[in-house]
Protein backbone atom coordinates (compact mmCIF):
# COMPACT_ATOMS: atom_id res chain seq x y z
CA UNK A 1 0.00 0.00 0.00
CA UNK A 2 2.82 2.40 0.89
CA UNK A 3 4.63 1.73 -2.38
CA UNK A 4 1.47 2.36 -4.36
CA UNK A 5 0.86 5.61 -2.49
CA UNK A 6 4.44 6.79 -3.09
CA UNK A 7 4.10 6.06 -6.81
CA UNK A 8 0.80 7.92 -6.99
CA UNK A 9 2.32 10.92 -5.22
CA UNK A 10 5.37 11.22 -7.44
CA UNK A 11 4.06 10.28 -10.88
CA UNK A 12 1.87 13.31 -11.37
CA UNK A 13 1.22 14.75 -14.80
CA UNK A 14 2.57 18.29 -14.54
CA UNK A 15 0.62 19.32 -17.62
CA UNK A 16 -2.72 18.86 -15.86
CA UNK A 17 -1.84 19.43 -12.21
CA UNK A 18 -2.43 22.90 -10.76
CA UNK A 19 -1.55 24.80 -7.63
CA UNK A 20 -5.21 24.71 -6.63
CA UNK A 21 -5.09 20.89 -6.64
CA UNK A 22 -2.31 20.88 -4.08
CA UNK A 23 -4.32 22.78 -1.47
CA UNK A 24 -7.66 21.16 -2.24
CA UNK A 25 -7.38 18.88 0.78
CA UNK A 26 -7.17 21.93 3.06
CA UNK A 27 -9.80 23.85 1.14
CA UNK A 28 -12.83 22.11 2.60
CA UNK A 29 -15.36 24.85 3.37
CA UNK A 30 -15.02 25.95 6.97
CA UNK A 31 -18.65 26.97 6.93
CA UNK A 32 -21.39 25.08 5.07
CA UNK A 33 -24.91 26.40 4.58
CA UNK A 34 -27.25 25.94 1.62
CA UNK A 35 -27.10 29.67 0.88
CA UNK A 36 -23.31 29.82 1.08
CA UNK A 37 -22.97 26.77 -1.18
CA UNK A 38 -25.23 28.51 -3.69
CA UNK A 39 -23.33 31.82 -3.44
CA UNK A 40 -19.93 30.17 -3.89
CA UNK A 41 -21.19 28.24 -6.88
CA UNK A 42 -22.78 31.36 -8.38
CA UNK A 43 -19.73 33.58 -7.98
CA UNK A 44 -17.02 31.02 -8.74
CA UNK A 45 -16.96 31.66 -12.52
CA UNK A 46 -16.82 35.44 -12.04
CA UNK A 47 -14.08 35.15 -9.42
CA UNK A 48 -12.10 32.89 -11.75
CA UNK A 49 -12.28 35.53 -14.49
CA UNK A 50 -11.28 38.24 -12.02
CA UNK A 51 -8.29 36.14 -10.94
CA UNK A 52 -7.13 35.69 -14.52
CA UNK A 53 -6.59 39.41 -14.94
CA UNK A 54 -5.33 40.24 -11.46
CA UNK A 55 -1.61 39.90 -12.21
CA UNK A 56 -1.77 42.02 -15.37
CA UNK A 57 -3.75 44.73 -13.59
CA UNK A 58 -1.04 44.75 -10.95
CA UNK A 59 1.76 44.99 -13.50
CA UNK A 60 -0.04 47.72 -15.46
CA UNK A 61 -1.12 49.59 -12.29
CA UNK A 62 -4.72 49.91 -13.44
CA UNK A 63 -7.82 50.04 -11.30
CA UNK A 64 -10.23 47.08 -11.36
CA UNK A 65 -13.13 49.32 -12.29
CA UNK A 66 -14.63 46.84 -14.74
CA UNK A 67 -14.36 44.07 -12.16
CA UNK A 68 -16.19 46.20 -9.59
CA UNK A 69 -18.86 46.94 -12.20
CA UNK A 70 -19.36 43.24 -12.80
CA UNK A 71 -19.64 42.59 -9.07
CA UNK A 72 -22.30 45.29 -8.81
CA UNK A 73 -24.22 43.76 -11.70
CA UNK A 74 -23.97 40.35 -10.03
CA UNK A 75 -25.62 41.64 -6.85
CA UNK A 76 -22.50 41.49 -4.70
CA UNK A 77 -23.40 44.70 -2.89
CA UNK A 78 -26.76 43.30 -1.79
CA UNK A 79 -25.61 40.03 -0.25
CA UNK A 80 -26.59 41.15 3.26
CA UNK A 81 -29.86 42.82 2.22
CA UNK A 82 -32.79 40.72 3.48
CA UNK A 83 -34.34 38.45 0.88
CA UNK A 84 -37.75 40.10 1.32
CA UNK A 85 -36.20 43.33 0.02
CA UNK A 86 -34.50 41.74 -2.97
CA UNK A 87 -31.13 40.77 -1.49
CA UNK A 88 -29.69 37.39 -0.58
CA UNK A 89 -30.00 37.64 3.20
CA UNK A 90 -26.48 36.34 3.86
CA UNK A 91 -25.16 36.24 7.40
CA UNK A 92 -21.91 37.95 8.30
CA UNK A 93 -20.01 34.61 8.37
CA UNK A 94 -21.41 33.75 4.93
CA UNK A 95 -20.39 37.16 3.58
CA UNK A 96 -16.95 36.75 5.13
CA UNK A 97 -16.36 33.46 3.33
CA UNK A 98 -17.28 35.13 0.04
CA UNK A 99 -14.88 37.98 0.86
CA UNK A 100 -12.11 35.44 1.37
CA UNK A 101 -12.90 33.77 -1.95
CA UNK A 102 -12.87 37.14 -3.71
CA UNK A 103 -9.61 38.16 -2.01
CA UNK A 104 -7.97 34.99 -3.28
CA UNK A 105 -8.92 36.16 -6.78
CA UNK A 106 -7.95 39.83 -6.31
CA UNK A 107 -7.22 41.13 -2.82
CA UNK A 108 -8.03 44.71 -3.80
CA UNK A 109 -11.71 44.05 -4.35
CA UNK A 110 -13.07 43.05 -0.93
CA UNK A 111 -11.12 45.88 0.66
CA UNK A 112 -12.53 48.30 -1.93
CA UNK A 113 -15.99 47.18 -0.77
CA UNK A 114 -15.17 47.59 2.91
CA UNK A 115 -16.92 50.94 3.28
CA UNK A 116 -19.95 49.62 1.46
CA UNK A 117 -20.20 46.71 3.86
CA UNK A 118 -20.18 49.14 6.78
CA UNK A 119 -22.98 51.25 5.33
CA UNK A 120 -25.06 48.14 4.64
CA UNK A 121 -24.63 47.03 8.25
CA UNK A 122 -25.59 50.47 9.50
CA UNK A 123 -28.75 50.46 7.37
CA UNK A 124 -29.61 46.97 8.64
CA UNK A 125 -29.02 48.11 12.22
CA UNK A 126 -31.22 51.20 11.81
CA UNK A 127 -33.93 49.16 10.07
CA UNK A 128 -34.04 46.61 12.88
CA UNK A 129 -34.41 49.46 15.34
CA UNK A 130 -37.52 50.76 13.63
CA UNK A 131 -36.12 53.22 11.07
CA UNK A 132 -37.30 52.13 7.64
CA UNK A 133 -34.35 51.72 5.27
CA UNK A 134 -36.12 50.33 2.21
CA UNK A 135 -34.92 53.22 0.06
CA UNK A 136 -31.33 52.15 0.77
CA UNK A 137 -32.08 48.47 0.30
CA UNK A 138 -33.52 49.32 -3.12
CA UNK A 139 -30.35 51.21 -4.01
CA UNK A 140 -28.12 48.32 -2.96
CA UNK A 141 -30.21 45.81 -4.90
CA UNK A 142 -30.02 48.10 -7.95
CA UNK A 143 -26.22 47.83 -7.79
CA UNK A 144 -25.34 51.09 -6.05
CA UNK A 145 -22.49 50.91 -3.56
CA UNK A 146 -20.77 53.19 -1.08
CA UNK A 147 -17.17 54.03 -0.30
CA UNK A 148 -15.81 55.29 2.98
CA UNK A 149 -14.53 58.82 3.61
CA UNK A 150 -13.51 59.04 7.23
CA UNK A 151 -9.80 59.80 7.55
CA UNK A 152 -8.06 63.13 7.15
CA UNK A 153 -4.36 63.77 6.73
CA UNK A 154 -2.25 66.80 7.55
CA UNK A 155 -2.92 69.13 10.46
CA UNK A 156 -6.29 67.76 11.58
CA UNK A 157 -6.11 67.06 15.33
CA UNK A 158 -6.99 63.60 16.53
CA UNK A 159 -10.11 64.76 18.38
CA UNK A 160 -11.79 66.68 15.58
CA UNK A 161 -12.52 66.84 11.84
CA UNK A 162 -11.85 69.57 9.30
CA UNK A 163 -14.62 68.35 7.00
CA UNK A 164 -17.66 70.39 7.98
CA UNK A 165 -21.40 69.96 7.51
CA UNK A 166 -23.31 73.25 7.51
CA UNK A 167 -27.12 73.63 7.69
CA UNK A 168 -29.22 75.27 4.99
CA UNK A 169 -32.51 77.16 5.40
CA UNK A 170 -34.48 74.35 3.75
CA UNK A 171 -33.28 71.80 6.32
CA UNK A 172 -30.68 70.17 4.10
CA UNK A 173 -26.91 70.50 4.47
CA UNK A 174 -23.75 71.40 2.57
CA UNK A 175 -20.53 69.43 3.05
CA UNK A 176 -17.11 71.02 2.61
CA UNK A 177 -13.72 69.43 3.12
CA UNK A 178 -11.33 66.74 1.99
CA UNK A 179 -10.77 63.13 3.01
CA UNK A 180 -7.95 60.70 2.28
CA UNK A 181 -7.85 56.87 2.38
CA UNK A 182 -11.34 56.98 0.85
CA UNK A 183 -11.23 53.31 -0.03
CA UNK A 184 -13.67 52.25 -2.72
CA UNK A 185 -15.22 55.70 -3.19
CA UNK A 186 -13.82 56.00 -6.71
CA UNK A 187 -16.07 53.07 -7.70
CA UNK A 188 -19.08 54.13 -5.65
CA UNK A 189 -22.29 56.07 -6.10
CA UNK A 190 -22.24 57.13 -2.45
CA UNK A 191 -19.65 58.27 0.07
CA UNK A 192 -20.08 57.46 3.76
CA UNK A 193 -18.47 60.52 5.38
CA UNK A 194 -17.49 61.26 8.99
CA UNK A 195 -17.98 64.99 9.56
CA UNK A 196 -18.07 67.79 12.11
CA UNK A 197 -21.53 69.33 12.17
CA UNK A 198 -21.76 73.08 12.72
CA UNK A 199 -25.05 74.61 13.81
CA UNK A 200 -25.11 78.29 14.86
CA UNK A 201 -25.76 78.69 18.55
CA UNK A 202 -24.99 75.06 19.31
CA UNK A 203 -21.81 73.21 20.16
CA UNK A 204 -20.32 71.31 17.24
CA UNK A 205 -20.92 67.57 17.19
CA UNK A 206 -20.00 64.69 14.89
CA UNK A 207 -22.22 63.03 12.34
CA UNK A 208 -22.33 60.70 9.35
CA UNK A 209 -23.23 62.23 6.00
CA UNK A 210 -24.20 60.08 3.03
CA UNK A 211 -23.18 61.97 -0.10
CA UNK A 212 -24.00 61.22 -3.72
CA UNK A 213 -20.63 61.06 -5.49
CA UNK A 214 -22.32 61.75 -8.82
CA UNK A 215 -22.84 65.37 -7.79
CA UNK A 216 -20.38 67.73 -9.52
CA UNK A 217 -19.34 69.10 -6.12
CA UNK A 218 -17.67 65.76 -5.31
CA UNK A 219 -14.24 64.95 -6.75
CA UNK A 220 -12.56 61.57 -6.28
CA UNK A 221 -8.86 61.11 -7.13
CA UNK A 222 -6.81 57.95 -7.45
CA UNK A 223 -3.74 59.35 -5.68
CA UNK A 224 -3.07 56.52 -3.23
CA UNK A 225 0.65 55.83 -3.59
CA UNK A 226 1.13 52.76 -1.41
CA UNK A 227 3.29 49.88 -2.62
CA UNK A 228 0.47 47.38 -2.11
CA UNK A 229 -3.31 47.16 -2.54
CA UNK A 230 -2.97 49.60 -5.41
CA UNK A 231 -6.41 48.81 -6.79
CA UNK A 232 -8.45 49.71 -3.72
CA UNK A 233 -8.92 53.30 -4.87
CA UNK A 234 -7.83 54.62 -1.48
CA UNK A 235 -7.16 58.18 -2.59
CA UNK A 236 -8.58 61.64 -1.95
CA UNK A 237 -12.22 62.70 -2.05
CA UNK A 238 -13.02 66.42 -1.97
CA UNK A 239 -16.39 67.98 -1.18
CA UNK A 240 -16.92 71.55 -2.41
CA UNK A 241 -20.21 72.52 -0.72
CA UNK A 242 -21.72 69.18 -1.76
CA UNK A 243 -25.45 68.87 -1.03
CA UNK A 244 -26.63 66.36 1.57
CA UNK A 245 -30.29 65.66 2.24
CA UNK A 246 -31.61 65.95 5.78
CA UNK A 247 -32.55 62.27 5.74
CA UNK A 248 -28.95 61.34 4.90
CA UNK A 249 -27.39 62.75 8.06
CA UNK A 250 -27.10 60.58 11.16
CA UNK A 251 -25.61 61.49 14.56
CA UNK A 252 -22.39 59.56 14.99
CA UNK A 253 -23.60 58.24 18.35
CA UNK A 254 -26.37 56.34 16.55
CA UNK A 255 -23.99 54.51 14.20
CA UNK A 256 -24.10 50.71 14.37
CA UNK A 257 -21.99 49.67 17.32
CA UNK A 258 -19.76 46.98 15.80
CA UNK A 259 -18.30 49.12 13.03
CA UNK A 260 -14.69 48.84 14.20
CA UNK A 261 -14.85 45.07 14.50
CA UNK A 262 -16.47 44.79 11.06
CA UNK A 263 -13.77 46.93 9.44
CA UNK A 264 -11.11 44.67 10.94
CA UNK A 265 -13.01 41.55 9.90
CA UNK A 266 -12.85 42.73 6.30
CA UNK A 267 -9.08 43.14 6.51
CA UNK A 268 -8.74 39.70 8.10
CA UNK A 269 -10.68 38.24 5.17
CA UNK A 270 -8.37 40.07 2.76
CA UNK A 271 -5.29 38.66 4.51
CA UNK A 272 -6.77 35.16 4.45
CA UNK A 273 -7.45 35.41 0.73
CA UNK A 274 -3.93 36.71 0.08
CA UNK A 275 -2.49 33.70 1.89
CA UNK A 276 -4.57 31.29 -0.18
CA UNK A 277 -3.59 33.03 -3.42
CA UNK A 278 0.11 32.97 -2.47
CA UNK A 279 0.02 29.24 -1.76
CA UNK A 280 -1.78 28.65 -5.06
CA UNK A 281 0.73 30.67 -7.10
CA UNK A 282 3.89 29.40 -5.43
CA UNK A 283 2.69 25.80 -5.58
CA UNK A 284 2.11 26.17 -9.31
CA UNK A 285 5.62 27.59 -9.73
CA UNK A 286 7.14 24.70 -7.78
CA UNK A 287 5.22 22.15 -9.82
CA UNK A 288 6.48 23.55 -13.10
CA UNK A 289 10.06 24.29 -12.06
CA UNK A 290 12.70 22.31 -14.01
CA UNK A 291 15.91 24.07 -12.92
CA UNK A 292 17.35 22.98 -9.59
CA UNK A 293 20.45 23.40 -7.43
CA UNK A 294 23.22 20.82 -7.42
CA UNK A 295 22.98 20.44 -3.64
CA UNK A 296 19.18 20.13 -3.52
CA UNK A 297 17.49 17.28 -1.68
CA UNK A 298 15.90 15.78 -4.79
CA UNK A 299 16.29 15.89 -8.55
CA UNK A 300 12.92 17.58 -8.97
CA UNK A 301 12.07 20.69 -6.97
CA UNK A 302 8.59 19.36 -6.35
CA UNK A 303 10.07 16.35 -4.54
CA UNK A 304 12.44 18.34 -2.31
CA UNK A 305 11.45 17.81 1.34
CA UNK A 306 12.47 21.30 2.41
CA UNK A 307 10.57 22.92 -0.42
CA UNK A 308 7.49 20.86 0.38
CA UNK A 309 7.79 21.83 4.02
CA UNK A 310 7.77 25.52 3.11
CA UNK A 311 4.65 25.04 0.98
CA UNK A 312 3.09 23.05 3.79
CA UNK A 313 3.83 25.76 6.34
CA UNK A 314 2.25 28.41 4.14
CA UNK A 315 -0.79 26.25 3.39
CA UNK A 316 -1.21 25.64 7.12
CA UNK A 317 -0.95 29.37 7.80
CA UNK A 318 -3.67 30.05 5.22
CA UNK A 319 -5.83 27.35 6.79
CA UNK A 320 -5.54 28.81 10.29
CA UNK A 321 -6.00 32.40 9.06
CA UNK A 322 -9.28 31.48 7.39
CA UNK A 323 -10.54 29.61 10.43
CA UNK A 324 -9.68 32.48 12.77
CA UNK A 325 -11.34 34.99 10.46
CA UNK A 326 -14.57 33.03 10.36
CA UNK A 327 -14.55 32.71 14.14
CA UNK A 328 -14.43 36.50 14.39
CA UNK A 329 -17.32 36.67 11.92
CA UNK A 330 -19.47 34.53 14.22
CA UNK A 331 -18.74 36.85 17.15
CA UNK A 332 -19.75 39.90 15.10
CA UNK A 333 -22.92 38.14 13.94
CA UNK A 334 -23.93 37.77 17.57
CA UNK A 335 -23.79 41.54 17.96
CA UNK A 336 -25.75 42.11 14.76
CA UNK A 337 -28.44 39.71 15.97
CA UNK A 338 -29.11 42.02 18.91
CA UNK A 339 -30.05 44.99 16.71
CA UNK A 340 -33.78 44.48 17.13
CA UNK A 341 -33.71 43.18 20.70
CA UNK A 342 -35.05 45.44 23.44
CA UNK A 343 -32.21 46.12 25.85
CA UNK A 344 -32.90 49.21 27.91
CA UNK A 345 -29.46 49.48 29.47
CA UNK A 346 -27.54 48.31 26.41
CA UNK A 347 -25.73 45.74 28.51
CA UNK A 348 -26.20 42.77 26.20
CA UNK A 349 -25.11 44.71 23.13
CA UNK A 350 -22.11 46.18 24.94
CA UNK A 351 -20.99 42.77 26.23
CA UNK A 352 -21.33 41.08 22.84
CA UNK A 353 -19.54 43.94 21.11
CA UNK A 354 -16.64 43.78 23.56
CA UNK A 355 -16.17 40.09 22.74
CA UNK A 356 -16.24 40.84 19.01
CA UNK A 357 -13.68 43.62 19.39
CA UNK A 358 -11.34 41.45 21.43
CA UNK A 359 -11.64 38.50 19.06
CA UNK A 360 -10.95 40.71 16.06
CA UNK A 361 -7.89 42.16 17.80
CA UNK A 362 -6.55 38.74 18.78
CA UNK A 363 -7.07 37.43 15.27
CA UNK A 364 -5.27 40.41 13.76
CA UNK A 365 -2.19 39.78 15.89
CA UNK A 366 -2.01 36.11 14.90
CA UNK A 367 -3.22 36.27 11.30
CA UNK A 368 -0.93 39.16 10.42
CA UNK A 369 2.11 37.25 11.63
CA UNK A 370 1.04 34.07 9.84
CA UNK A 371 0.38 35.72 6.50
CA UNK A 372 3.39 38.05 6.45
CA UNK A 373 5.68 35.15 7.33
CA UNK A 374 4.12 32.85 4.74
CA UNK A 375 4.20 35.36 1.88
CA UNK A 376 7.87 36.08 2.60
CA UNK A 377 9.16 32.57 3.26
CA UNK A 378 7.44 31.09 0.20
CA UNK A 379 10.24 32.64 -1.86
CA UNK A 380 12.53 29.99 -0.31
CA UNK A 381 10.84 27.45 -2.59
CA UNK A 382 12.16 29.09 -5.77
CA UNK A 383 15.37 30.50 -7.15
CA UNK A 384 16.14 34.05 -8.20
CA UNK A 385 13.65 33.76 -11.05
CA UNK A 386 10.89 33.79 -8.43
CA UNK A 387 11.64 37.47 -7.93
CA UNK A 388 10.98 38.31 -11.58
CA UNK A 389 8.58 41.22 -11.79
CA UNK A 390 6.59 39.51 -14.55
CA UNK A 391 5.66 36.70 -12.15
CA UNK A 392 4.25 39.21 -9.68
CA UNK A 393 4.77 36.90 -6.71
CA UNK A 394 5.94 39.84 -4.63
CA UNK A 395 2.44 41.34 -4.77
CA UNK A 396 1.22 38.89 -2.17
CA UNK A 397 3.69 40.11 0.45
CA UNK A 398 3.29 43.76 -0.56
CA UNK A 399 -0.48 43.53 -0.37
CA UNK A 400 -0.40 41.70 2.97
CA UNK A 401 2.09 44.18 4.40
CA UNK A 402 -0.07 47.11 3.27
CA UNK A 403 -3.28 45.64 4.70
CA UNK A 404 -1.51 44.91 7.98
CA UNK A 405 -0.23 48.48 8.23
CA UNK A 406 -3.77 49.85 8.56
CA UNK A 407 -3.88 48.74 12.17
CA UNK A 408 -0.49 48.22 13.82
CA UNK A 409 -0.54 44.77 15.38
CA UNK A 410 1.59 45.93 18.31
CA UNK A 411 -1.33 48.11 19.41
CA UNK A 412 -3.78 45.24 18.95
CA UNK A 413 -1.54 42.96 21.00
CA UNK A 414 -1.53 45.56 23.77
CA UNK A 415 -5.35 45.74 23.68
CA UNK A 416 -5.62 41.96 24.07
CA UNK A 417 -2.98 41.83 26.79
CA UNK A 418 -4.59 44.67 28.71
CA UNK A 419 -7.89 42.84 28.73
CA UNK A 420 -6.41 39.48 29.69
CA UNK A 421 -4.37 40.90 32.58
CA UNK A 422 -6.46 43.83 33.81
CA UNK A 423 -9.89 43.45 32.24
CA UNK A 424 -9.37 46.68 30.29
CA UNK A 425 -12.07 47.15 27.64
CA UNK A 426 -10.95 47.59 24.04
CA UNK A 427 -11.15 50.99 22.33
CA UNK A 428 -14.18 51.61 20.14
CA UNK A 429 -14.26 53.76 16.99
CA UNK A 430 -10.67 54.81 17.56
CA UNK A 431 -9.25 57.69 15.56
CA UNK A 432 -6.01 58.84 13.96
CA UNK A 433 -4.78 62.41 13.60
CA UNK A 434 -2.29 65.00 14.78
CA UNK A 435 -1.41 64.74 18.47
CA UNK A 436 0.21 67.22 20.84
CA UNK A 437 3.93 66.69 21.42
Amino acid sequence: MTALRETADTDIDTDTDTGADIVRGLDRPTLRTPLLDDLRSTYAPLFAEIAEGALQRELDDVLPDQEVRRLKEAGFGALRVPAEYGGRGATIPELTQIWIDLAAADSNLPQALRGHAALVEDRLWQHARGHDQRVWFDRFVAGEIAGNAWSEVGATAIDTQSTVLAPQPDGDWLLTGSKFYTTGTIYAEWADVYVRRQVPGREDDFAIALVDTRNPEVTVSDDWDGFGQRGTGSGTTTFAAAPVGAADVLPFAERFVFQTALYQLNLLAVLSGIAKAAVRDFAAQVQGRERNYSHANAARVRDDAQVLARIGEAASAAYVAEAATLRVATAIQEVADLAGVADTDGGAVEAANEIAELESSAAQVAVTELVLTATSQLFDTLGASGAARAKGLDRHWRNARTVSSHNPRILKARVVGGHVVNGTPPPYAWAIGRTER
